[in-house]
């Protein structure tokens, strides 16, 4: 008997030939200049991103499973959330009030997936707004099995570079949306998950090798490393699994909405792969750590997903 390929296979070649098609020109790296104000949009980023939104095909990884995704609206996690619906979960996502037109278009997929999506508008740097997000996903969907902590601010635009262009303001914005945040919203999480529950942090190249202009977003991110895997000593007796994803250069909004143009028109330049990444090419490395049957004895690990720069 003969087996048709997988659709995941037959279209593996499309989403790298639609990334590279995306990041560069002319064969290089390279992405037209262009500015928005934090936290910025998606529809008018050039070229738009690519979440998978024509090309993941789900097979049940997560079925029947509830996941809640900060930073769910856009970039990665619009990714993630499109994956993990077509992958058989209802999801809720977080956002800022700011973002609500990308946030109606990542439940407009999770929605075709056939799957339940939540809508929670809110500043998570407000602890109360942070540790609501639980409760309202559990009165919504009755269970919480996967938490994605990817909600992240940074800034790159400051003059001078580097610690003398840190304001308070700046480092309180990036410590709590990055870190405290996470805390937050995990503690408020952690009485609810049950073993074979997941919970999966962003982390980010800048932990491995930071530069200077990002260096309290580095740091917050090498952080959630460290928590990570402390995390997962604390949870595993209880049969949860605590993971991160590392990121490299993936084109998101936020990467326009907070740096420079000169740091991001060659945007990927650096990677072995000589591009930057989409959103959509994130997504399977949240889909493996969240599966409760493939990532089973997988839990404290980082996984890079990097275009080839090294994460250890």
């Amino acid at each position: 008997m003969t087996h048709p390929a997988a659709p995941d296979q037959t279209l593996a070649p499309e989403v790298a030939r639609r990334a590279r098609e995306l990041a560069t020109q002319d064969g290089e790296p390279r992405f037209d200049p262009q500015d928005q104000d934090p936290p910025g949009l998606t529809a008018v980023m050039q070229p738009v991103p690519d979440h998978g939104e024509s090309t993941y095909v789900g097979h049940g990884r997560l079925a029947g499973l509830s996941a809640l995704i900060t930073g769910g609206d856009s970039g990665i996690g619009r990714a993630v959330a499109i994956a993990y619906a077509r992958e058989g979960a209802d999801v809720a996502i977080s956002y800022l009030p700011e973002e609500q037109e990308d946030a109606e278009q990542t439940r407009h997929w999770i929605e075709e997936a056939g799957r339940r999506a939540l809508l929670l508008p809110g500043d998570i740097c407000e602890e109360q707004t942070a540790r609501s997000l639980v409760t309202r996903t559990l009165e919504e969907f009755g269970r919480l099995d996967v938490l994605v902590n990817n909600a992240a601010f940074q800034w790159g635009r400051a003059e001078p570079k580097g610690l003398a262009g840190i304001d308070s303001q700046r480092l309180h914005q990036v410590l709590t949306t990055n870190l405290e945040a996470l805390f937050w919203i995990t503690q408020e999480a952690a009485p609810h998950l049950h073993p074979g529950a997941s919970v999966i942090n962003c982390s980010s190249i800048q932990s491995y090798d930071p530069s200077v202009p990002l260096m309290d977003y580095a740091a917050t991110k090498a952080a959630i490393n460290n928590v990570t895997v402390n995390l997962a000593a604390d949870l595993g007796p209880r049969g949860i699994r605590v993971n991160a994803v590392a990121p490299g250069p993936i084109w998101t909004p936020l990467n326009v909405a907070t740096r420079v143009t000169d740091d991001y028109v060659e945007f990927g330049a650096n990677t072995p792969l000589g591009r930057a990444g989409q959103p959509s090419e994130v997504a399977g490395a949240f889909v493996f750590l969240a599966s409760p049957a493939e990532a089973s004895f997988v839990s404290g690990t980082v996984l890079g997903v990097t275009g080839g720069r090294p994460v250890f």
